[in-house]
């Protein structure tokens, strides 16, 4: 029967982890380990692992179909929908996700104190952060094509009289007048010596175009609240707050003008970072950047993103700073690693203990610190068709024992859909599990797996949503009766001794784990035939006795039918006589 679920933090945080289990290719070099599974169609996530003389460095790449405005987007999102503050990548995400399956990044470098982007932030055509002076901007085409460029912003106003400069949501330095938006926060910033303009009704602030509204209320010193749909128009010292006293009274219009230069004023979106890392295909070793010499040469955690010749998008996160782990990267081998993966134009992203990777509103990387850090802002990558966790389980075994019996099946939509849902297993069998209108979230399936009959099965869920755009998405699962009731006894000595069955002969490894998967022993590797089966631990780890305390054994079993495999806990306490 079809359930349907809200989707909670826990149901991401357990997809994140399924995905990791179900890996679908690995690879080993004397100097590298790469690990690639698939996020959602058209989605795929390496994890890779090189080992340098001077210690690990852990990479995290995500690879995504290019933008097409349709079904998968990129855009930036600000922590809190406000410039001031900041929030965790994961809060982020599953907050603008709108349903849609997504993966997130750490975006522009911020103030630690305010959480001010230091640099662009352009939300669907909209300023809302002016660019970084001396820094590169990336800019994102309604296409889905980067580029990159060194922006300038040129702000005026003008009342009954001349046109005067200004700038965009920072406060300025004396004498100079701020135009202060929603986006910045609920109020200006407290200040003295100040006059501000409040206008109730404001157009949002697009680049090259006039900004009309009328003043309702001019005040002496700040803070002054900020008129959803409105601006304030703030002015310092002497000679600027008589200007906006005598041009700007209640009642009168103003004009304000934004201008970017290069004109960026057709790009959807952009946001601040840098520096450029690869341009047409080479990694740029300098790029004359006004970056302090430590923040890019020092190895450390980093994001970056990049674009390959055929459109698609690289999201790449550089881990740290552990000498046991991953000691991160400087600048320039940042620009290395995406230029040998193939991007042809790459930007620099935030680097330190906020650089981080999420899908679904969990993370991908390893955060830097015991908690993750806190940012200022990111880039999402939104998947807006179906999209089909990882089954609850890889290997059904529905042998009796009570264990692996069902499969749980998950799917989300972002949009209404007409949804057709089936499983296709051996000998051309195919059954419908739904078939019908849904609404957008998270749906369950569940499949008794004792109708099944043995081997690979794979899950389909085809979606045709309300735009009339369809979309397919799969998982596949086995059904495999080798393996059933395992257990574990103790002796007479106080030794773990684990039973289990198998239906048909089949290659056994039993390993001995603590319960965070360090591997403590190997035991009983080799051919077995059918039948009952034990293997006995003798309670050591290599020559010295194992400590008290709790134990995994773990069974797997390689047969004719495939891989499957069997845990469970046990409570180990040392006999003295041992």
């Amino acid at each position: 029967m079809l359930r349907k679920l809200l989707l909670t933090a826990a149901l991401a945080a357990l997809l994140v982890s399924a995905v990791a289990s179900a890996a679908t290719g690995s690879q080993r070099r004397s100097s590298q380990e790469t690990v690639t599974s698939t996020l959602m169609p058209g989605v795929t996530y390496t994890r890779e692992v090189d080992f340098t003389s001077r210690g690990p460095i852990v990479l995290d790449v995500v690879t995504a179909a290019k933008p097409d405005g349709a079904v998968y987007s990129l855009a930036p999102a600000l922590s809190n929908d406000s410039l001031r503050g900041t929030e965790k990548l994961t809060q982020l995400e599953t907050r603008v996700s709108g349903g849609a399956t997504t993966v997130a990044i750490d975006g522009d470098y911020f103030d630690r104190r305010t959480g001010a982007p230091n640099g662009i932030l352009l939300q669907n055509g909209v300023l809302e952060s002016a660019p970084a002076g001396g820094r590169s901007s990336l800019g994102i085409a309604a296409n889905g094509a980067l580029t990159t460029a060194r922006v300038g912003l040129a702000g005026t106003w003008q009342g009954s009289g001349q046109r005067r400069p200004l700038a965009l949501n920072t406060p300025a330095r004396k004498g100079k007048f701020t135009l202060y938006t929603p986006a910045y926060s609920t109020a200006t910033p407290s200040e003295t010596g100040v006059v501000e303009a409040a206008i109730a009704s404001f157009p949002p602030a697009r680049p090259g175009v006039t900004l009309n509204g009328t003043v309702t209320q001019v005040v002496s010193g700040g803070p002054t609240r900020i008129p959803p749909g409105g601006a304030v128009l703030v002015a310092r010292g002497s000679a600027s707050t008589a200007q906006l006293t005598a041009e700007a009274p209640a009642g009168q219009q103003v004009e304000a003008r934004l201008s970017l230069s290069p004109d960026w004023s057709g790009l959807v979106s952009a946001i601040g970072g840098g520096p450029l890392l690869v341009k047409d295909g080479k990694p740029v070793f300098h790029a004359s950047e006004s970056f302090d010499s430590r923040r890019l040469n020092g190895r450390q955690p980093r994001c970056a993103i990049g674009q390959l010749p055929d459109g698609r998008i690289l999201l790449v996160g550089v881990e740290g700073t552990n000498p046991a782990y991953s000691i991160g990267m400087s600048s320039y081998e940042l620009a290395v690693a995406l230029s040998r993966l193939g991007a042809t134009t790459a930007f620099g992203l935030d680097a330190g203990p906020a650089a981080g990777v999420a899908f679904n509103g969990s993370l991908l990387t390893r955060p830097s610190g015991e908690t993750e850090a806190k940012l200022s802002d990111a880039l999402v990558l939104s998947y807006a068709g179906v999209y089909a966790a990882p089954p609850s389980a890889p290997v059904l075994s529905p042998n009796g024992d009570g264990a692996g019996d069902d499969e749980t099946l998950v799917f989300q939509l972002a949009r209404p859909s007409d949804v057709s849902a089936t499983l296709a297993g051996p000998n051309n069998t195919k059954i419908t599990l739904a078939n019908g209108a849904e609404s957008p979230g998270v749906h369950t399936l569940t499949w008794d797996g004792a109708n099944g009959a043995e081997g690979q099965w794979t899950f389909t869920v085809t979606a045709t949503d309300d735009r009339k755009v369809t979309t397919t998405a799969q998982k596949t699962f086995s059904l495999d009766d080798t393996l059933s009731a395992l257990a574990v006894t103790t002796g007479s000595r106080g030794l773990p001794t684990a039973t289990f069955q198998l239906t048909r002969s089949a290659n056994v490894v039993v390993r001995i784990e603590r319960p965070n998967g360090v591997l403590v022993a190997s035991l009983g590797s080799g051919p077995r035939p059918a039948g009952p089966q034990h293997v006995t631990w003798r309670g050591r780890i290599g020559k010295r006795r194992a400590p008290g305390g709790r134990y995994r054994v773990e069974v797997v079993a390689t047969s004719s039918v495939g891989v499957s495999s069997l845990a469970a806990l046990f409570l180990f306490r040392p006999h003295t006589r041992q």
